[in-house]
C-alpha cells in the first residue's frame, strides 16, 4: 500500500520566492487551461484531449517567456489536474439525478457571449483565483532527490556550490523523516499562508498482528467523540481548558479584524491595510494550532484503538452535511471533525490487517434495545439516557449505539 508522508520546509528567500513563482505558473496553466476547454466545447460541443491541450500550451508559451523560468512539469501536471476534472465532469453527467439547465437559459449564455453554455455548473471546473486559492505544485519524481536532512527540487534552487545546506538544497523541518532509497509517488509542494509543506507517498507493507480480538463498534458524537463497545470513552477535546482560551483569543482576534476593516472601509469596498495584514496573519496562525490539536488529539484516539488489535471495526455512516444544516448543532459538528476521524480509522485499518466494517446511514443503532431488540421510534437527541418501554433496560444512548454497531459487524463479519 502507499503511504503518504508530510514534511515542513524551511526555505531561504530565494528558494521561497521561486516556489511562489513556481505555483503562479501551475495556477495559471490549469486556468488556461479550464478557458480553453470551454472555448473548445462551444464551438465543437466536446471537450479536447491532454495531449491537444499541451501542444497549444507550448506555443502559447512561446508568448510568456516567464513560464520558462520555472519547472515545466508544474504547468504540466496542471493540466493534467485540469484534464481529470473534466473527466470526472463528464462523468457527473451521466448520473440519474442530473439536471441540465434549460434552453432558454443556454441561448441567454450564448448571446452573453458567455463561455458557460454547458452543463450543471455547479459541477464545473471552476478558475483558480489568485490569493484565495492554496499555492500548491507538482514536482516530478525524477528531478527530486532526499537525504536525511534536504530536499532538492528541480528549478527551485539551481546554485552551483558544494554545500547543500547553503544554496543546493532546501531545509527539513524534521530529520530523516522521509526514506532516501526508494521510489516516490505524486510529490505535491503546497503554502498554507504561514509555511510551505511537501508530501511525497512511498510504498509500504501493510503490518499483519499475530492474533486479534474481538470486533469494536464505534459509536461517534458531540458530548464525547467516540465511545466503544468495550467501554472506553474519549473526550471531546474541544470542551478543555486548554482549546476553550484559544477559541476565545479566536474570537477577539476575529472581532478585531472585523474593526480595521470597517474604520478602513472607502465607500462599498473595503481598504486592507498593513496592520489588517498583521491581524489576519496572527489569526490563521491561531486557526492553524486550532486545527493541529484537534487531529492530533484524532490521531492519538485512533491508534490506540488500533493498538487493541480487535478483529473488525464498525463505525455508522452519518449525514453530517445534513446534520450541519441544524445551526445549534453545525459549528459543534465542525469542531468535532467526524470525517477525519472516521478517514483515520479506514487507513490505519488498511494498514494493519483490521477489517473497517461501515454501518448502514438508517440502522437505528440508538434506538434499538440491546437487550430485547425493541426499537423505541420517539427517541429524542435529548434522551441521553435509553429506557426500554419493553424490557425496562436502562442504559447510556451511545454507550448502547457502539454495542448494536458491534453486532451489527458481527452480523456482517
Amino acid at each position: 500500500m502507499i503511504k503518504n508522508i508530510k514534511v515542513m520546509l524551511l526555505p531561504n528567500n530565494k528558494q521561497q520566492t521561486k516556489m511562489f513563482q513556481t505555483a503562479d505558473a501551475a495556477r495559471y496553466a490549469y486556468n488556461w487551461a479550464v478557458a480553453t476547454q470551454m472555448e473548445h466545447f462551444k464551438q465543437n460541443s466536446k471537450y479536447m484531449s491532454e495531449s491537444d491541450i499541451r501542444k497549444l500550451f507550448t506555443e502559447h508559451k512561446q508568448e510568456k517567456l516567464w513560464l520558462y523560468e520555472v519547472s515545466n512539469d508544474a504547468s504540466k501536471q496542471a493540466i493534467r489536474d485540469c484534464c481529470d476534472a473534466f473527466w470526472r465532469f463528464c462523468i457527473e453527467k451521466k448520473k440519474p439525478n442530473y439536471k441540465p439547465y434549460s434552453k432558454k437559459q443556454i441561448v441567454k449564455a450564448s448571446k452573453n457571449n458567455s463561455p458557460l453554455t454547458r452543463y450543471n455548473m455547479h459541477c464545473h471546473p471552476k478558475f483558480k483565483k489568485k490569493g484565495k486559492n492554496i499555492p500548491k505544485f507538482y514536482m516530478d519524481t525524477e528531478k527530486i532527490e532526499f537525504s536525511d536532512t534536504h530536499v532538492k527540487l528541480g528549478k527551485i534552487a539551481n546554485g552551483k556550490r558544494k554545500n547543500r545546506a547553503k544554496a543546493n538544497w532546501i531545509k527539513l523541518a524534521e530529520r530523516a523523516r522521509i526514506p532516501t532509497d526508494i521510489k516516490y509517488t505524486n510529490p505535491r509542494i503546497s503554502y498554507d499562508g504561514i509555511h510551505w509543506w511537501i508530501s511525497v507517498g512511498i510504498e509500504e507493507e501493510s503490518n499483519q498482528f499475530a492474533e486479534y480480538g474481538e470486533g469494536v463498534g464505534i459509536d461517534v458524537g458531540i458530548k464525547e467523540l467516540a465511545i466503544c463497545s468495550n467501554k472506553n470513552r474519549y473526550e471531546n477535546i474541544n470542551k478543555t481548558k486548554t482549546v476553550c482560551k484559544l477559541k476565545k483569543k479566536q474570537r477577539r482576534l476575529q472581532r478585531k479584524v472585523s474593526r480595521k476593516y470597517l474604520i478602513n472601509k472607502e465607500g462599498e469596498s473595503y481598504k486592507k491595510t498593513s496592520n489588517i495584514i498583521k491581524s489576519k496573519k496572527q489569526l490563521l496562525k491561531l486557526n492553524q494550532r486550532l486545527t493541529g490539536i484537534r487531529h492530533n488529539h484524532i490521531h492519538q484516539i485512533t491508534s490506540e484503538i488500533i493498538k487493541q488489535k480487535p478483529s473488525f471495526l464498525v463505525l455508522e455512516d452519518l449525514n453530517v452535511r445534513g446534520m450541519m444544516k441544524n445551526k445549534h448543532l453545525a459549528k459543534a459538528l465542525q469542531e468535532q471533525c467526524l470525517y477525519e476521524f472516521s478517514r483515520q480509522i479506514q487507513y490505519k485499518c488498511g494498514c494493519n490487517g483490521i477489517k473497517f466494517i461501515e454501518a448502514d446511514r438508517y440502522y437505528p443503532s440508538s434506538k434499538t434495545c440491546c437487550m430485547c431488540g425493541n426499537i423505541k421510534k420517539d427517541l429524542k437527541l435529548s434522551d441521553r439516557t435509553y429506557i426500554c418501554n419493553e424490557c425496562g433496560n436502562v442504559i447510556d444512548r451511545d454507550y448502547q449505539a457502539a454495542l448494536n454497531l458491534k453486532r451489527y459487524g458481527e452480523a456482517i463479519a
